[in-house]
């Protein structure tokens, strides 16, 4: 490879750790603004419509747009979020529990982070969906559902992603509050984006729509 090519690149790359830098500072300022339960939801899905539009080559300008997003989604965006949320943190207050119970809870155990697994796969599409496509509110969980069951190579995929960024963040903390939510939204939406590609376009090759 030359060195331009390389510098471009180079240069590419830091310019999308910067932009998921910029994204996670957001989530988190405006995820405090809304007293973390009542921030959670917006935040996010103003996160993940950003990401989607700065993935399909868009100029933004992050803060001013955030923020009209955040204002404009609050109500439906905590009502998508909020209920897996509040699933996620019991699933793992469980796992946790079961877990100092010992031997004698680990069929319980075992069958917490399966049902969390499942819950992070699905929760995994929901986002790039809500960003992408204009749907009834009720119609996200199921079509989320849906998507990671029919596609599991693709599910599998998205569970790696999410556990080398846990992984990470577990090992450097700071990352959490630097870049990790970023990286992660900015990953999830650039994937799903491509997996809706794949999507469309093989139901478009059987006459669907």
């Amino acid at each position: 490879m030359s060195h331009p090519a390389m510098s471009i690149r180079l240069q590419a790359a830091c310019s999308e750790v910067v932009w998921a830098a910029r994204l996670n500072v957001l989530w988190i300022v405006f995820t405090l603004l809304g007293g973390v339960v009542l921030g959670l939801g917006p935040a996010t899905v103003a996160a993940y419509t950003l990401a989607r539009r700065h993935a399909r080559g868009e100029s933004i300008h992050a803060l001013p747009e955030f923020w009209r997003v955040y204002r404009r989604e609050f109500v439906r965006a905590s009502l998508l979020v909020l209920p897996l949320a509040v699933v996620a943190t019991v699933l793992v207050g469980n796992l946790l529990y079961f877990a100092a119970l010992g031997p004698g809870a680990r069929a319980w155990q075992v069958a917490t982070l399966v049902a969390l697994v499942a819950l992070a796969c699905v929760g995994s599409y929901l986002g790039p969906l809500y960003a992408h496509y204009d749907l009834p509110l009720p119609a996200y969980l199921p079509k989320a559902s849906l998507l990671a069951l029919t596609r599991p190579a693709s599910s599998v995929l998205l569970l790696f992603v999410l556990a080398a960024i846990v992984f990470a963040t577990v090992a450097a903390p700071l990352l959490a509050l630097l870049l990790s939510v970023g990286a992660w939204i900015c990953l999830n939406t650039w994937l799903c984006l491509r997996f809706f590609e794949e999507n469309e376009a093989r139901l478009h090759s059987k006459g669907n729509r």
